[in-house]
């Protein structure tokens, strides 16, 4: 199947999420979509983890941003969010994988609080 034939004006493949690009408060790229976190019984996207910091992928931290504080912009191709580098700096991250527990609600809860949203 080829990738343009997975995605529609409203739906689009994770595999193209992946990698975007994410812009910040002043439209200046703050990262890239690593990974989506989709709640398993909705069936709804939660989160997206943005990449960031390191060089060629080495280093690099991980952001849990909630899925609804990410808007997609045709114009920049690619996800925009109300807050700048220096808010991102101070937010909630992790290293590796290994550093985050998903099912730590305090964890996520604090993500929410941070950025300001109510779980959906």
């Amino acid at each position: 199947m080829a990738t343009e034939e997975r995605e529609t004006v409203s739906l689009i493949g994770s595999d193209k999420v992946e990698g975007t690009a994410v812009y910040g408060a002043d439209e200046t790229q703050i990262g890239s979509i690593e990974r989506v976190m989709i709640d398993k019984r909705c069936g709804k996207v939660s989160y997206a983890v943005l990449s960031f910091g390191g060089l060629l992928g080495i280093g690099d931290d991980h952001y849990p941003l909630p899925w609804q504080s990410l808007k997609y912009d045709t114009n920049l191709g690619g996800y925009r969010t109300g807050i700048t580098e220096k808010q991102l700096q101070a937010a909630p991250k992790y290293s590796s994988d290994n550093d985050w527990s998903w099912e730590d609600r305090t964890r996520t809860r604090g993500v929410d609080d941070y950025y300001g949203v109510i779980p959906t």
